[in-house]
């Protein structure tokens, strides 16, 4: 039996029809996972039931009715819903979107209401998803509304992060999106999770410029030179370990990101094309900025092996450890606020080492 005090680790558990129940699940089968935390599926007995079965994994649930009721030591699966939603493997339904975020609204109510500690979301369609009450690209911009803060979504593995100033957003679109306040707000947000949520005193953080070379000093187009340049100088010469705007075509090949604690890349590919070349299955989705934490895999819903059991969980898996940790750093660096004794002598220890 766990402890009662351990992290509530709560599961949305996206589109059914995908491999997000199964890389979840995966997850668990190894019970030293629950001397960690506590997780606590959003869904119901009878959708839980027939995944494993259909995927062919013995493991062990507790149904429960809210988080509260949660048994440490065990698996638990909170009942959102009393219907029985038709699963099909690998198909983009509607009934499919319906159910990926009632999990969604359910897990995310109890993580405001602290019932929950941490949040890790499966696999969503962001096409399935769209309804009269739902009308976000994805999980990041829902996240925001309801939890606060200027969000960053930031991908981490070991060795590298990544965040973006621009995420869901058309390539088309992308050079209207930035502006010098948000260039600013991107670097501040991410500065104060890699201080808060990572431990990392002077953070490090390289920007990746918008157009090609950077734009060459203004031949191949313009934004570089007034609006990212102008951003990082400013906030240099305030003090910040900022730097760029890097090229970003040979940034990742020549090993440059290794001289940073994290890189934002201007928009969505630009940044998550290399990241999930060098990180892929092993990589997390992180909201940073957010009042709570939330993580998910660095995957998709994988509609091509849903239902065949070949889904591996490893990306699962980390963002489980990431939102612990994060969970923890947040503490610590709480406790560390209130006593600027205990700040000091880490400060010195940090130094030291």
């Amino acid at each position: 039996m766990g402890e009662p005090n351990k992290i509530k680790l709560g599961i949305s558990i996206g589109d059914i029809n995908g491999i997000g129940c199964e890389v979840a699940l995966k997850t668990f089968l190894d019970n030293r996972m629950l001397d960690f935390c506590t997780p606590i599926f959003y869904a119901s007995n009878k959708t839980i039931s027939e995944q494993k079965k259909r995927l062919g994994l013995e493991i062990s649930f507790q149904g429960i009715p809210s988080a509260e009721k949660a048994h440490p030591g065990k698996i638990n699966v909170c009942n959102v819903w009393k219907e029985n939603p038709r699963i099909q493997f690998g198909e983009a339904t509607e009934e499919g979107g319906k159910f990926a975020i009632k999990s969604l609204r359910a897990a995310v109510n109890a993580l405001k209401k602290n019932e929950i500690d941490v949040l890790v979301t499966a696999p969503i369609n962001k096409n399935n998803i769209q309804a009269e009450d739902f009308k976000f690209p994805g999980h990041t911009d829902f996240l925001a509304k309801e939890l606060g803060g200027d969000s960053l979504m930031f991908m981490v593995s070991d060795d590298l992060r990544v965040g973006l100033l621009t995420d869901h957003v058309a390539v088309k679109n992308v050079a209207n999106e930035i502006t010098t306040k948000r260039v600013k707000d991107k670097v501040f947000t991410m500065m104060n999770s890699l201080k808060v949520d990572f431990g990392i005193r002077k953070p490090k953080i390289a920007l990746l410029g918008i157009n090609p070379h950077s734009g060459d000093n203004g031949t191949i187009g313009e934004e570089d030179e007034k609006i990212m340049k102008p951003a990082i100088a400013s906030m240099f010469d305030d003090g910040h370990q900022v730097y760029g705007p890097y090229s970003a075509d040979s940034f990742f090949g020549s090993g440059n990101h290794k001289n940073f604690d994290a890189v934002i890349a201007a928009y969505h590919d630009q940044g998550l094309i290399p990241f999930k070349t060098l990180a892929f299955g092993k990589g997390v989705n992180f909201t940073a900025g957010l009042s709570k934490v939330r993580t998910s895999p660095d995957h998709g819903t994988a509609y091509e092996i849903a239902g065949k059991g070949m889904a591996d969980a490893s990306s699962f898996t980390e963002a489980v450890f990431l939102a612990l940790k994060v969970f923890k750093n947040r503490e610590e660096y709480a406790e560390l606020s209130k006593n600027p004794l205990k700040k000091h002598q880490l400060k010195k220890k940090t130094k030291a080492q």
